[in-house]
């Protein structure tokens, strides 16, 4: 009886070891299928645990995209149209002013009056002259000096002379004191039959500050013109760069300050005013300057006019905000033999189509 008793404990105990040992494997093969099934997989009855948030914050809609998707395009986006900055001040936009113009050295007075100079060659440096100077000669250089006038005139090339060079000088006047009512009409005038050079100079109350039909005209700084009645009793018509046509060689204007601001009902004409005056105009370049005032900035030359280039200037609303009290430029003959507008802008970066033909 005991025995029988011992062997039904045993078979006990290896009965309820064999059941510990088929939990285990059981246990242990389920394991091993959780890990080699598909990513994603789930088995029958088990819930699927949520796919993780997209970047934008909601939720992804079907796991991981198929390789065969391709991304959708993104919007087409136009850029801005290039704008050119704005300019508020000549100096700061890099054209002439003050600090870049007149004498460069320390100066002597000479009390000359009306001075004539009569000798080819003659060069006027370091000279701080009280009058003006009449040139009846060839080849003449005034440099480095500064001239206050009370005549007509700063500097007088006479017809048949040639070859004038007017640089780093101030050339202004005595407002009340000229000969035309108390009125001064040109800085620098050339009469003369060929071109001269006119550079870096500082230049001021002259009512017509620089007149020709052919020159050189560069870097110079043209402001303050003072306006006048003349002789007539009629208010004077003030330009900083003035031709009347004619001419028969090449008037180049580049890299200029070219201010008027006087008031259009005391007179004021232009910044450059190209007139048919005494003959078509032709030949001449308008390049890379600052102008602002008088009824308009620029005159064109007129219906006749031929071989003008207006090319990249900057017409200023400093006075006006069409750069001249009407607009910035008019007298333009859009149809004339080499006649070129381009790259013209205002000083606020807008750009400046060439005028209506009048």
């Amino acid at each position: 009886m005991t025995q029988h008793r011992r062997r039904l404990t045993a078979w006990l105990l290896a009965g309820v070891v064999l059941a510990v040992v088929l939990t285990l494997y059981q246990a242990d093969r389920a394991g091993v299928n959780e890990h080699t099934a598909a990513p994603g997989a789930t088995g029958p009855g088990t819930p699927s645990a949520p796919a993780p948030p997209t970047p934008s914050g909601s939720p992804a809609t079907s796991g991981t995209p198929s390789p065969s998707a391709s991304p959708s395009p993104s919007p087409t986006v136009s850029e801005p149209p290039p704008t050119t900055p704005a300019c508020t001040s000549p100096g700061t936009c890099g054209f002439p002013d003050a600090d870049t113009t007149g004498p460069r050295i320390e100066l002597e007075r000479h009390d000359t009056g009306n001075m004539s100079v009569k000798k080819d060659g003659t060069v006027i440096k370091g000279w701080d002259i009280r009058g003006s100077l009449d040139i009846y000669a060839n080849d003449v250089t005034v440099i480095d000096s500064r001239i206050t006038s009370t005549n007509w005139w700063g500097i007088n090339l006479r017809p048949g002379y040639s070859g004038l060079k007017v640089l780093h000088t101030t050339i202004t006047a005595v407002p009340g004191k000229g000969p035309d009512n108390g009125g001064v009409n040109y800085a620098v005038s050339n009469m003369g039959g060929s071109s001269i050079e006119v550079g870096w100079c500082d230049i001021s109350v002259f009512g017509n500050a620089l007149s020709m039909g052919q020159g050189d005209l560069h870097d110079n700084y043209v402001h303050d013109i003072v306006a006048f009645r003349n002789q007539g009793g009629e208010w004077q018509h003030t330009d900083a760069v003035i031709s009347g046509g004619g001419n028969k060689g090449r008037l180049t204007i580049r890299r200029n300050t070219l201010l008027n601001s006087t008031s259009v009902d005391k007179g004021a004409t232009a910044a450059v005013g190209l007139f048919a005056d005494t003959g078509v105009v032709s030949s001449v370049v308008v390049d890379g300057n600052w102008l602002a005032g008088g009824a308009y900035a620029l005159y064109g030359g007129g219906p006749g006019a031929t071989g003008i280039q207006v090319t990249n200037n900057v017409f200023s609303t400093q006075y006006h905000p069409a750069a001249g009290a009407y607009g910035a430029a008019t007298a333009w003959n859009a149809g004339g033999a080499g006649n070129v507008w381009k790259g013209n802008r205002m000083s606020d970066g807008r750009p400046v189509e060439p005028p209506p033909a009048s």
